[in-house]
């Protein structure tokens, strides 16, 4: 068997290129950290952007669709940018305006009635006879409320320095504005010049990609760009209808805090199957400082109102637009979760949705 000098070389080239991989792959991951990171600015501005292209596409196919006057057709663009950036900051702004204020509120409730509770099971306890008279006599000499203060104000105040604490908050704080500031102008540069952008890309794609490839990757795009576009709307709209329904819920069967639970559980329900239960949590607790009864009955209430959604709500306004079986949309949800925590639970199902429909199509086509 002849061997070339070509091949040889080909071996040899390859060798050393996975030596130098293998060998340099730390100072490489933190570059492409220190990149990641330069750069994270203008990703959260592509997330911006396309979130907020739902809103304003729908703006722009209501507002004025068949206006002939000039003033008319170039102020379309970015008076629908700005009514869709008003629309998410509107709903932002009253979510926190609704949860954060009672929660708070329902925290310091609970936290003065909680060393009378602890009285109180400590003379429940007693009165079992479960425990020896020692340890009782220790649980009845504690005061609960020095205590719970005590730890109330380590949890507030925390560990360490004081200053340092303030100027690693300070600095936290700044840097997060500033990198929300420049995601938000990118995000509108994007959405001003989209129609710009694409065609710009287009061009350059049908320049220097072969067409085969670059039909495969505008088929892979199309694919997710519909199925994120579904899930988005989807999740959204069946966020409102399960707050919705459990805040008339709730003011039927005179619960306290209604609108601020439904709206916690129609924002925390954009997490897919988990979503809402973190809400009912967080209401139910609320709901307990007040009366631990209508706790239960909420619990009870939320159940009977997930399944309802679960088995008629969803499958009609999510599952049925995505496609995906609900054994996927549980395994997307875990495995997100696992890898990027809230952000994959979100981020789990439409890219799960998106392998599922190429691989139905290249089977079918095998076929």
């Amino acid at each position: 068997m002849k061997i070339e000098w070509k091949t040889c070389f080909k071996i040899c080239a390859s060798v050393f290129a996975l030596y130098l991989c293998i060998h340099f792959f730390p100072n490489f991951a933190s570059l492409c950290s220190a990149l990641f990171g330069a750069a994270a600015p203008l990703l959260i501005g592509c997330v911006v952007a396309y979130i907020v292209n739902i809103l304003m596409s729908f703006y722009e196919r209501h507002y004025f669709p068949r206006a002939k006057k000039r003033f008319l057709i170039n102020g379309r663009r970015p008076v629908c940018m700005a009514a869709a950036f008003v629309t998410v900051i509107a709903v932002i702004v009253l979510v926190f305006v609704l949860i954060i204020p009672q929660l708070s509120a329902c925290v310091q409730l609970l936290l003065a009635k909680l060393p009378d509770a602890l009285k109180t099971l400590v003379t429940w306890i007693e009165a079992l006879n479960i425990l020896p008279e020692d340890i009782i006599n220790f649980l009845l000499s504690i005061d609960w409320q020095s205590k719970i203060s005590q730890i109330a104000s380590t949890v507030t105040s925390g560990i360490g320095n004081v200053m340092n604490v303030v100027i690693s908050a300070v600095s936290t704080v700044f840097s997060g504005v500033v990198t929300a500031f420049l995601s938000i102008i990118f995000a509108i540069y994007l959405l001003l010049g989209k129609d710009k952008i694409c065609g710009q890309i287009k061009r350059v794609a049908n320049r220097y990609v072969k067409k085969t490839w670059y039909d495969k990757a505008m088929h892979v795009l199309a694919a997710a760009n519909d199925s994120f576009h579904k899930y988005i709307v989807g999740q959204c709209t069946e966020a409102v209808i399960l707050g919705v329904l459990c805040a008339l819920g709730m003011l039927i069967l005179r619960l306290p805090y209604a609108a601020m639970i439904g709206a916690l559980i129609a924002f925390t329900a954009l997490i897919p199957v988990a979503g809402a239960y973190i809400g009912g949590g967080i209401g139910a607790f609320m709901i307990f400082t007040v009366s631990p009864i209508k706790a239960v009955v909420f619990v009870i209430f939320l159940v009977i109102l997930q399944q309802f959604e679960g088995n008629v709500i969803y499958p009609r306004v999510v599952g049925s637009s995505m496609g995906l079986p609900a054994i996927w949309v549980l395994t997307a949800v875990t495995i997100g979760g696992g890898i990027m925590g809230i952000a994959g639970m979100l981020l789990g199902v439409p890219v799960a949705a998106t392998a599922y429909r190429l691989l139905k199509e290249d089977i079918n086509k095998v076929k």
